[in-house]
C-alpha cells in the first residue's frame, strides 16, 4: 500500500477556521509539519477547527505537533476544537497530552544569580572553609596525639611499613626529581645570563642560581613534585582501604588507623623530603653549570669559586630547613582526604585531586609565610 504524504490545509467554514490534516503524520515527515505549523499567520480571538478526519496514520511525533498547535492557538486567545479524532488514536493524543510536553520549558533563575543569593553562596563557602579548616587541624592533632604516645613506646612504630613508604616516596622519586631539578637549573642560568648580558655581569648568573636553587627553588619544586607523586597515592590508597572497609576491619581487629596507616608514611617523608631536596639543589646547580659552561664560557672551578662568594651555610640551610614542615604538610593533606573518602570509586579520584591541590597551595603558602618571617628577622 502507497503511502499518503502528510497534507495540512487552510479554510474558512461558517466564521471559523478550520485546519484539515491528512494522511501520514510520521516521524519521517515531522521536520516539514514543523516548519509548516509555524509558517502559518493566524488571526488571534478567531474560533478554529483542527480536522483530523483525514488522518490514515500517525505516531507520537505527529500528535505532538498537532497538539503543540492546539497549545499554541489557545495561548493566542483563539477557541480551538479538535474534530473527528479517530478513536484508535485518542488513546496517543491522551498518552502525549499528559506527558506534558506542549508548554513551553522555563529555566528557574539560580538563586545565586541575584545579589542576595550571591552573597549567600559566598557565605557558605566560607563557613565550609572554616569547617573544613577545623576538621584538618582535628586530624593535625590527633596525629600528633599519636605519634607522641609512639615515643613514648617506640616498639610500636612499624619500622618495616616505614621503610617500605620511604623506598616508595625518596628513592622511586629520584629520577624525577633529578630530572626536572636538572632541567630547571638549565633555564634559570640560561634566562639568567640573558639578561645579565645587557649589563656585562653574567658572572653574576652563579650567584642567581645558587641563591634561588638552594634557598628556594630547590626545596619548593621538591615539595611541589612529592605533593603530586606521593600525596595523591597516600589518598589514593587509603581511600581505596576506605572503600573495601579494610580501616573498618583495622579497627575490628584494634588496630589503630592512624598509628598503622598515617604514621609511617608521615616518618617516611618527613626523612626522605629533606634529602630530596638536598638532591635537588646539587642536580639544579649542576645543569647550571653546565649551561653557564656551554653558554657563557664559565668554567667549573670559575663556577664553584663564583659559588662559593654567593652563598654561605645560612642559604643552604635555610631552604633544608623548609623541607620538614613542607613533608608533613604532603602527608597529613593526602592521608586527611584518604580517610574522607566515602563508599564510591568517584569520591576516590575527587578527592586525590583535591589532595594535591591542596597540598600545593597550603606549601606555597608557607613557603610565602617563611619568606616574610626570614625577611623580618634579617636572615
Amino acid at each position: 500500500m502507497a503511502s499518503l504524504a502528510a497534507t495540512l490545509v487552510e479554510t474558512e467554514d461558517g466564521g471559523s477556521l478550520v485546519l484539515t490534516a491528512a494522511g501520514e503524520w510520521l516521524v519521517a515527515t515531522a521536520a516539514e509539519l514543523d516548519r509548516r505549523l509555524r509558517a502559518l499567520d493566524l488571526p488571534e480571538h478567531r474560533r478554529v477547527a483542527i480536522d483530523l478526519a483525514g488522518i490514515h496514520r500517525i505516531d507520537t511525533a505527529g500528535a505532538w505537533l498537532l497538539l503543540r498547535t492546539e497549545h499554541d492557538l489557545s495561548a493566542r486567545g483563539n477557541t480551538v476544537e479538535v474534530r473527528n479524532l479517530a478513536p484508535t488514536f485518542a488513546p496517543l493524543f491522551e498518552h502525549v497530552r499528559a506527558g506534558g510536553m506542549l508548554a513551553p520549558v522555563s529555566h528557574p533563575r539560580p538563586d545565586h544569580h541575584s545579589l542576595a543569593g550571591f552573597v549567600a553562596r559566598i557565605g557558605q563557602i566560607t563557613v565550609g572553609l572554616f569547617a573544613r579548616a577545623y576538621s584538618i587541624l582535628g586530624f593535625v592533632g590527633l596525629v600528633s596525639v599519636t605519634a607522641l604516645r609512639l615515643f613514648r613506646h617506640p616498639r610500636r612504630l612499624r619500622l618495616t611499613a616505614t621503610i617500605a613508604q620511604m623506598e616508595q616516596t625518596g628513592v622511586n622519586a629520584l629520577a624525577i626529581v633529578g630530572m626536572l631539578a636538572f632541567l630547571i637549573g638549565i633555564v634559570i642560568a640560561y634566562q639568567g645570563a640573558d639578561q645579565l648580558r645587557r649589563f656585562g655581569a653574567e658572572i653574576y648568573t652563579v650567584d642567581l642560581l645558587g641563591v634561588g636553587v638552594l634557598r628556594e627553588l630547590g626545596v619548593l619544586m621538591t615539595a611541589i613534585i612529592i605533593a603530586g607523586r606521593s600525596g595523591s597515592a597516600f589518598t589514593a590508597q587509603i581511600g581505596t582501604m576506605r572503600v573495601n572497609e579494610e580501616i573498618d576491619a583495622l579497627r575490628t581487629l584494634g588496630l589503630d588507623p592512624v598509628e598503622v596507616l598515617v604514621i609511617p608514611r608521615l616518618f617516611a617523608l618527613l626523612l626522605t623530603l629533606p634529602m630530596l631536596a638536598l638532591y635537588a639543589n646539587l642536580m639544579g646547580l649542576l645543569g647550571g653549570c653546565l649551561m653557564a659552561w656551554g653558554v657563557l664560557g664559565i668554567t667549573i672551578g670559575q663556577f664553584i669559586r663564583e659559588l662559593q662568594f654567593a652563598i654561605t651555610p645560612r642559604t643552604f640551610w635555610i631552604g633544608v630547613f623548609k623541607a620538614p614542615f613542607f613533608a608533613a604538610i604532603i602527608a597529613m593533606i593526602g592521608c586527611y582526604e584518604g580517610f574522607q573518602v566515602s563508599r564510591s570509586a568517584e569520591s576516590v579520584g575527587r578527592l586525590t585531586t583535591l589532595s594535591v591541590v591542596e597540598s600545593i597551595f597550603l606549601v606555597i603558602v608557607t613557603d610565602a609565610a617563611f619568606s616574610i618571617v626570614f625577611s623580618a628577622l634579617k636572615i
